[in-house]
Formats: structure tokens, sequence, C-alpha cells
């Protein structure tokens, strides 16, 4: 028999939102506005290592080791800035108080093309929409400042869940809070293991946002109509998976 689906859960960060511009280049930007001149491409880079190490130490924000989520992201705006060689707390700790509170705001994020109207027709079929992201408090405020936090149900993130995808806790959480069974209830992302394969393990039907990825960069293999070239691709997969033909 045809699933009949009752809600829908997203991933936020490059399903729904991407980052207006590199890390590196708004990192470059603040600094710049305390008097400090640094390369963006060597805080870009330096990100990506403070970031690994930090997720590493103090997976989920540190949440279970005593820090909190605004603690966690401060000390990787200074542990950014010391590998690319800025060691000044004096001048850093404002740069990542500021940095914190950018990108917080609706001028850190874009829309991916396509989102709103998604969300919007999602809603007009008549399904429940949450967030299941891996991502900290601030998420609803972003949500909020970029006009689709009306879309949705409810909003788990990891901060709040205690659990971070692929954790399937998280998604059964989801499922708690919407009163749905797993078999009702699809996610969507574009992480292969996060967003395609953990909502799986928990009984949820799954698509995999591709966008401009190249199909083989998934570990594994994907059925062609879990795939989404584009966000507005969903309603037709939506329709192949109830066995329904109608127009959407």
């Amino acid at each position: 028999m045809a699933p009949r689906l009752r809600l829908l859960t997203w991933d936020v960060k490059d399903t729904l939102l991407r980052l207006r511009h590199p890390v590196g280049e708004g990192y470059a930007a603040e600094a710049q506005a305390h008097g400090l001149k640094v390369e963006a491409a060597a805080l870009g880079s330096a990100f990506h290592q403070a970031y690994k190490a930090q997720n590493q130490k103090f997976p989920n924000y540190g949440l279970s080791q005593g820090l909190t989520s605004r603690q966690w992201w401060l000390d990787v705006v200074l542990q950014t800035f010391h590998l690319a060689g800025i060691q000044n707390s004096n001048v850093l700790d404002p740069i990542a108080n500021k940095l914190y509170k950018d990108f917080s705001s609706a001028k850190s994020w874009q829309l991916l093309e396509g989102a709103e109207s998604t969300l919007r027709q999602c809603r007009e079929r008549g399904l429940r929409l949450g967030v299941v992201s891996n991502f900290d408090k601030r998420l609803e405020d972003i949500l909020a400042h970029c006009g689709l936090q009306e879309h949705f149900d409810f909003i788990l993130t990891s901060e709040a869940a205690g659990r971070a995808k692929p954790d399937p806790q998280i998604f059964r959480q989801a499922l708690q809070l919407a009163d749905v069974e797993p078999t009702q209830a699809a996610h969507i992302g574009d992480h292969y293991l996060n967003d395609y394969q953990a909502p799986r393990e928990v009984g949820m039907y799954s698509f995999l946002l591709m966008g401009t990825k190249p199909q083989d960069s998934f570990p594994g293999i994907v059925p062609k109509e879990h795939i989404l070239p584009s966000l507005p691709h969903l309603l037709v997969a939506l329709n192949h998976l109830e066995g329904s033909d109608t127009k959407q």
C-alpha cells in the first residue's frame, strides 16, 4: 500500500538556507572592521580546521561536557584566528562576539531557490512540517529573520534534542513531537548519512537534495526517485512516493 505522509522534517543549512558569503570572507571583513588585516582564504582554511577539531573534542556543542553552544562557537572563532596567526585576545573577543551575533541574522543567510514556495506547497497538501537540524539555539531566530519560521510546527535542533544527526534518537524525538508513525514521515536534507540514511534507520522515508553535488559524491547508492536535483522537485517525488499522479 502506498504511504500517506503526514509529516515532513527538514534539514536547514544547504537545504533551505545557505551562507551568503564564505566563512573566511565574513571573518576577514569583521577583522578589518577591528583594524586587523587577515586573508579570507587563510581564515577559511583555519575555520575548517578549528571547527573539525572542536567538533571531535566537544561533539554537539560540548553540552554533555559543560559547555554552552555560545561558548563553543566563541572558542571556534578564537581558534580560527589563532591558527591564522592572530593571538591578540583583547581584539579577538569583541570580534568573536560580533560574529556570533551576525550569524544569527538574515544578512548572513540566503534562501535556496524554491525554498519558500516548496514549503508553502507542502503546507497546502496538508502536511505538517518540522525542522531536524544539527544547529544551536540561534536557528529559530535565523528562520524567523529569513521568513521561514511560520511554515514549521516545530524546530528541533541538536542542541535542544541533546543528540545530533546521524543519531536516530533525534528523529524519534521529532516523531514524538508530531505524534506520527515513522511510515507517515519523510525527511529532506543534503547529507547522505545525516539526512538520508539516519531517518531510514527509524523507518522514515527520506529524500536527498543533490544541489550541485555529483551523484558519485555520495558514499552509497541512492535510487533516482529519492534524489532531488532542486527543492521544487520534491512535489513530484512526493507524488511518486504516494502513488499519485495529481499535479501539485
